[in-house]
């Protein structure tokens, strides 16, 4: 810890005097916290408000909002003062749906049989520290390998990597062969390849869940349909039988856990959806009755536009690495999503922001926002869908999504107006999270 806050140091003392300025004298201790006053020209606190409040000081002491005091305040002899006053400041971003272990590429076939648990790992301390660097403070990591992810997300809560809080899934509930299972490779290497949360019935779905459980997983991921980068040439249609699903949402919230499905297909969503599953991500083919099975059961849409952009400019482009079953589908699916999402939007259906990298690249999530307004939401509520809904979707709305006292010093700071560019989010300048400043440009 003594290592970050001397990172913290060296970074705010080399950000540039327009923008985010410490004061050079040493940190004032109070016990083992440091107080840090972050000077704001506008801040956008509570974005569910959407009031952007002007020339405030935030007064953090250890990991913690505290207060916001009018004006700007704080000297040196108080402690570490910030200077924000030319910056849009916001509370940090939330990815609901990620894969940090891991991002496609041409060797993405080979790296599944040549990593260990353990490479995963390390890879994913790289992919964590870049999408913390990009202003997502807490994400939702939808399946990887259970010790690999496990590992990263409590190497995160120790403080020995820099990253994102991580509530993980870890391995997927999936059917046996089918998304979410090994596929495409030689019998024997599937075999020894396959995890323990595959599944086949009633009974066995149970099993898979409280196995995840025991295993450590924070939330429920299951695969209620086929997916397009599953290598196999089965469809995007449902796969979990309806007893299946109805086991399943039942054993994972007997188990104090929210059970999220990746579904493409209209008819796994709504069979999910009936089943009482919480949220679906993707939600590719859903239709006027999945619209109203939302609104009826109260649950999330995850839109994931970023990926369905992703896949789709790879396998119509002149690299297309994707296989041929994963080329089908992606052409399929990819140019669906951002029409989707607009229905689903215009219907009512809460949004929570994720983007699914890991398909597309870590650090590039903020280019989600852009998608979502050109599916119809305003700024402020795609700045709503990563921040308030997602911590709403996540059930952590009293650690994440806001700014307020008592709450965590996850906070972002940009140059511009989100809520009049959105696109200003791509340009993060500003990263504190639980009171340790990473970036300050």
């Amino acid at each position: 810890m003594k290592r970050l806050g001397l990172f913290a140091a060296m970074i705010v003392a080399a950000a540039t005097p327009a923008f985010a300025r410490q004061t050079p004298a040493q940190p004032v201790i109070s016990g083992d916290q440091t107080t840090t006053f972050l000077q704001v020209g506008r801040l956008l606190a509570d974005p569910q408000t959407g009031v952007v409040q002007r020339d405030k000081t935030l007064v953090i002491r250890g990991n913690q909002v505290v207060e916001t005091r009018d004006g700007f305040v704080g000297d040196a002899a108080q402690g570490r003062v910030v200077d924000l006053r030319g910056a849009f400041v916001l509370p940090g971003l939330i990815d609901s749906h990620v894969h940090l272990t891991g991002q496609q590429n041409p060797n993405t076939r080979l790296e599944n049989v040549t990593q260990s648990d353990a490479d995963q790992a390390m890879i994913g301390a790289r992919y964590a520290r870049r999408t913390l660097m990009a202003g997502f403070t807490t994400v939702a990591d939808m399946g990887a390998s259970n010790e690999a992810i496990f590992a990263l997300r409590e190497a995160v809560r120790r403080g020995d990597v820099p990253g994102p809080r991580i509530i993980a899934a870890g391995s997927a509930v999936s059917i046996h062969g089918g998304h979410g299972d090994v596929n495409g490779y030689r019998e024997d290497v599937m075999h020894l390849l396959s995890s323990e949360s595959i599944c086949s019935g009633p009974e066995d779905c149970m099993r898979a869940v409280r196995t995840q459980v025991r295993a450590g997983a924070d939330i429920i991921k299951i695969t209620a349909t086929g997916g397009v980068l599953s290598n196999t040439a089965a469809g995007l249609a449902q796969q979990f039988s309806d007893p299946e699903l109805a086991a399943i949402v039942e054993s994972a919230h007997r188990m104090g856990r929210q059970v999220t499905a990746h579904a493409h297909g209209v008819d796994g969503i709504n069979a999910f959806l009936r089943a009482g599953g919480d949220s679906i991500e993707h939600g590719t083919y859903l239709d006027d009755q999945s619209i109203r099975l939302f609104k009826q059961h109260d649950a999330w849409l995850v839109p994931t536009l970023l990926a369905g952009d992703f896949v789709a400019r790879i396998a119509s482009g002149p690299d297309n690495f994707f296989t041929p079953a994963q080329t089908a589908k992606a052409l399929e699916a990819g140019p669906k999503m951002l029409d989707m999402a607009r229905r689903a939007h215009e219907g009512g259906v809460r949004i929570a922001f994720g983007t699914d990298s890991g398909v597309s690249a870590h650090g590039d999530n903020a280019q989600e926002f852009a998608l979502l307004v050109r599916a119809g939401l305003t700024p402020l509520e795609a700045v709503q869908a990563a921040t308030v809904g997602a911590a709403e979707h996540l059930r952590i709305a009293g650690e994440a999504g806001k700014i307020a006292p008592g709450m965590p010093a996850d906070i972002v700071a940009v140059s511009g107006d989100p809520l009049t560019d959105v696109t200003e989010l791509e340009r993060m300048r500003f990263v504190m999270k639980g009171g340790v400043i990473y970036r300050a440009d």
